[in-house]
């Protein structure tokens, strides 16, 4: 059985949902999940002056918090966040900055790693954000699983082949297109962390 950790930030909900229709995805290809967010670093004086935010961060405040022990117990990770002028938000970047000791233990390479995001509209800078987040995993020496166009859902969700990814609705929700793509991908990460692993313990044996 795959093990795949899932790692998001999400100020309003939209990245938090792609996270869980990614878990769905994964989960139903038999693999055990983890499904972590990061931290908050913005002040109360910024979420409060925002409404959705601040009830965002009410209605997830049981979901546990990542931690480097998170990426090193998976066969596979992906990380989820919004953009923020074409990157990452700081909050995952945070994170993502925890990792050395893990990364220079090889504790992340030879793990399948995917990315998802989205932004207030279609180009926001969603694909060059999925793409920052692959020049992490080059250095980690992770193997990359993008969707590509491997799917109908794909196409079917606005065809970006880097990962999943949304334009916000504007109070419309996600469209379930996207989030039939997301759980795709979850699919997609499960079945090729489950290679990996299989291989690895085949290595190791």
């Amino acid at each position: 059985m795959a093990k795949l950790t899932i790692v998001y930030y999400s100020s309003t909900g939209h990245t938090w949902r792609i996270a869980q229709a990614i878990e769905e995805g994964a989960r139903a290809m038999g693999a055990e999940t983890r499904l972590r967010k990061v931290r908050e670093l913005a002040g109360a004086e910024a979420i409060d002056a925002k409404p959705a935010w601040k009830e965002h961060l009410e209605a997830t405040r049981e979901v546990p918090e990542a931690t480097p022990d998170d990426l090193a117990w998976a066969d596979g990770f992906v990380f989820g966040t919004p953009t923020r002028f074409g990157l990452p938000a700081a909050q995952l970047k945070q994170f993502i900055d925890t990792l050395g000791p893990l990364w220079a233990a090889g504790g992340l390479q030879d793990k399948v790693a995917g990315a998802f995001t989205g932004a207030g509209n279609l180009h926001g800078g969603q694909e060059s954000t999925l793409l920052a987040l692959h020049n992490v995993f080059y250095h980690w020496g992770s193997v990359i699983v993008p969707v590509g166009y491997t799917d109908k859902r794909i196409p079917a969700a606005g065809g970006n082949p880097y990962g999943s990814s949304f334009s916000d609705g504007r109070g419309q929700g996600l469209p379930a297109e996207k989030l039939d793509a997301a759980r795709y991908q979850g699919e997609r990460l499960a079945r090729f962390a489950g290679v990996l692993a299989a291989a690895r313990t085949q290595a190791a044996g």
